[in-house]
């Protein structure tokens, strides 16, 4: 079940990467959480903030290294109960306590931990979806076998759209599109996605860039969609110009840490959660921002690998799936601070405050380890 051997094989390529990241992970909390000096002037790195995130980061890593060492066929076994108890827990989230008017976080007492179950649905949703395109290989283009397939898709995309919870709903949408076209499902689905897909980014795209007016476009859009809803899409929200205005501020090389002056008077909402990477932009730059897409670049090609060399369907599937998760926040997140995409609230993977995001995305991380140091044990 469980070989401490595999650590000795893993990508150990993707090691100084992760730690780059959780780095600057610090560097921006600690820069948007801090009141900016002590009492000797001095500038404060270990705020309470930083403290919590390297906890998590902690945790993270014993979770990491404990996938990358498990047998991810294992987990065969655990997947329809891991979904259904998924699905039962996003189901819980409408009968306790709003936090901040959604329904995203069951709220631990005692530990101040507030726990939220989409960040590991997706996870649980990729797990399942392999095992059932698995299973189903030689019977998968039935038309009953690619509902089943949609559905696995489409209750926990309701669910979470309902909290409501866009960002994190839509990033399910291109998982499942890239694990239909590897696990066989039928062509005519995966172009009705394509399209669809497509269709809707240049809508955003076109409202975001400012082509398509958004006040213009309301009569038509809530038709089909309610009021708050389409209200999303408005690109003139405080937010939206408020991010943009901290990349616009940081130039080329950046005000320097500590030292940004829209982040650092707390004109940035969500500095180091939502919008962390606006807040990295002012403080580092262009040539900041560049430096981390390298190593998001990397990562992300690093983890692609894995699909190619795991040696069983369910490794290729899983690891297409988890590595199209991790690529989708990165995207999704930049594209959001950049104003191509609503501000939805999808975390910058190892990048955004929070225990929930740092632990799935390490788990994440160390079962495409675990498929990855198997690749020659069958």
């Amino acid at each position: 079940m469980w070989d401490h051997r595999c650590l000795t094989r893993i990508d150990f390529r993707t090691l100084p990467i992760l730690l780059v990241l959780m780095c600057i992970s610090l560097l921006v909390i600690s820069a948007t959480t801090g009141s900016a000096t002590d009492y000797l002037g001095e500038e404060v790195f270990l705020t309470s903030f930083v403290k919590s995130q390297m906890q998590w980061f902690a945790i993270g890593w014993g979770v990491y290294f404990f996938f990358a060492g498990f047998d991810y066929r294992i987990l065969k076994k655990w997947t329809w109960f891991l979904y259904l108890g998924m699905i039962i827990m996003l189901i819980g989230l409408f009968f306790v306590p709003a936090i901040q008017n959604v329904h995203r976080w069951y709220r631990i007492p005692g530990i101040n931990f507030a726990f939220q179950p989409s960040e590991y649905a997706k996870l649980i949703t990729v797990m399942t979806l392999s095992l059932y395109l698995e299973n189903q290989a030689r019977e998968i283009l039935h038309k009953r076998n690619t509902l089943v397939a949609i559905l696995i898709v489409l209750i926990p995309f309701v669910l979470i759209l309902k909290q409501p919870d866009l960002g994190t709903a839509l990033v399910l949408y291109p998982i499942a599109l890239v694990m239909f076209y590897f696990g066989g499902i039928t062509k005519k689905i995966i172009k009705v996605m394509s399209v669809m897909a497509i269709c809707g980014l240049i809508f955003v795209s076109l409202m975001f860039t400012g082509v398509l007016s958004h006040d213009e476009m309301r009569p038509y859009a809530t038709k089909f969609l309610k009021e708050y809803q389409y209200e999303r899409l408005n690109p003139n929200t405080y937010h939206q110009k408020a991010s943009q205005t901290a990349l616009a501020l940081g130039g080329m090389t950046g005000s320097g840490w500590h030292k940004s002056e829209f982040t650092g008077h707390k004109w940035l909402p969500a500095a180091h959660t939502d919008s962390v990477f606006a807040a990295y932009g002012e403080e580092f730059g262009v040539v900041g921002v560049f430096l981390l897409l390298l190593f998001f670049f990397g990562l992300i090609y690093f983890s692609f690998q894995v699909t190619a060399v795991a040696k069983d369907r369910f490794g290729r599937l899983l690891s297409a799936g988890i590595t199209t998760y991790l690529a989708m926040h990165m995207i999704v997140n930049m594209g959001m601070m950049c104003g191509f995409l609503p501000i939805t609230g999808v975390p910058l993977m190892l990048i955004t405050y929070g225990g929930s995001s740092v632990l799935s995305t390490m788990t994440a991380l160390g079962i495409l380890q675990s498929i990855y140091t198997r690749r020659f044990m069958f």
